[in-house]
């Protein structure tokens, strides 16, 4: 086994997005009963506590409600413009009478999607979420098996729905992990969409209400997303902030108080925005080393790698990691391009050992006759390869 570690100055950098996505950095602890922040890009997770438990959203779920909202006006079957009529059933068991978070619809009236959208968002309003529901799939029952349905087709494996507002059932739960998940896909694939979470305030029959997400009022750049609180879940919170290019989303649920979900949050993006960072190491198609080659046309093969490479790692332990590329060589000939011929391998004291795939860059045929023997001459007498 050969171990080329040329430029190695180079590479010394390309240590951890991955490392710190398998193993993150617990070196924060949070008052929050469940957490998790992840790097948007990378998908990185800098921290997390019990985020695969089992826990009540509370309105967090909501997420899920306007992401197959958003679903049905980005595919073109609705528009902002169409309008939903409000069942009584909506304004019963949503409306102020409920005692619960409401955009105060009117019985019977039509509401438009255009003000929907916020009436969730902004207001968090139940009887806003049961008129979506039952606007799009006939009733809430079947819209929130729609909504299970979906969540296991975007990774969501531990959610389950069985409303659209997050009300309080034995059987509705959500893990931190799959919040996150749902916050990054939301911002994925609804950019048209996405600023509606940042809006601070929304006026409807003459109520006016303000977001309820405390990051949005500090200046720590904060856009999104959902809130929520039940006796049960306690204060919750998924969040997105961008700093420097970076997008960070955190899940915090569990908090005893209000002040407290505006208060930890900031301090666990702070944490993260300042411990860790993301480093662009290759571009698909980089050529990363040469490697020799055994009886080929070509003495060498260059070695690229086949994806873009940017990795999130924490600042302080970057120069303590080695990064090799490691082969079996020479390479006997022919090689074609695409062949895998190396592994990149990244190491770093108490992580896991990371290897990406370094493949041929170009073709390499094999000697003829006279050249082969030539070349097993050549080694003979001088312990050449090649």
């Amino acid at each position: 086994m050969i171990f080329s570690i040329k430029k190695l100055a180079v590479y010394v950098f390309v240590i951890i997005a991955m490392v710190a996505a398998t193993a993150p950095a617990n070196a924060i602890d949070t008052i929050a009963r469940e957490a998790i922040i992840l790097d948007m890009e990378t998908g990185a997770v800098l921290f997390e506590k019990d985020a695969d438990q089992l826990m009540p959203p509370a309105s967090m779920s909501k997420l899920m409600t306007l992401y197959l909202l958003f679903s049905r006006l980005r595919d073109g079957s609705l528009s902002l413009d169409d309008t939903f009529q409000v069942s009584v059933n909506a304004w019963q068991r949503g409306g102020a009478k409920s005692g619960s978070s409401t955009m105060f619809l009117s019985p019977k009236k039509r509401v438009s999607i255009g003000d929907l959208i916020p009436g969730i968002i902004v207001q968090s309003g139940n009887d806003a979420c049961i008129v979506v529901a039952e606007g799009i799939s006939g009733s809430e029952e079947a819209f929130a098996e729609e909504m299970t349905e979906k969540a296991r087709s975007l990774g969501m494996a531990n959610s389950t729905f069985r409303n659209a507002t997050g009300w309080p059932h034995p059987e509705h739960l959500m893990t931190a992990r799959d919040l996150a998940i749902l916050a990054k896909r939301t911002i994925e694939d609804f950019p048209q969409y996405y600023h509606y979470y940042k809006q601070l305030k929304f006026t409807y029959n003459g109520i006016k209400q303000n977001n309820r997400n405390p990051l949005l009022y500090k200046d720590m750049g904060a856009d999104g997303l959902k809130t929520g609180h039940t006796e049960a879940a306690g204060y919750g919170l998924t969040a997105s902030a961008v700093r420097g290019g970076r997008r960070l989303i955190l899940v915090a649920n569990g908090l005893p108080s209000k002040k407290d979900r505006s208060s930890e949050p900031e301090r666990l993006l702070e944490w993260a925005f300042r411990e860790f960072d993301n480093y662009a190491l290759f571009s698909k198609g980089e050529q990363v080393e040469n490697a020799d080659v055994w009886l080929g046309e070509s003495l060498t093969v260059p070695l690229v790698i086949d994806q873009d490479v940017k990795i999130t790692l924490p600042r302080k332990v970057r120069r303590q990691m080695k990064v090799t590329v490691a082969f079996t060589g020479p390479v006997p000939a022919p090689i074609a391009v695409g062949d895998r011929i190396a592994v990149l391998r990244i190491t770093a004291p108490d992580q896991a050992v990371i290897e990406i795939p370094l493949l041929a860059g170009a073709n390499v045929e094999r000697l003829g006759l006279i050249g082969r023997l030539g070349a097993a001459l050549t080694s003979i007498l001088w312990g050449q390869t090649g």
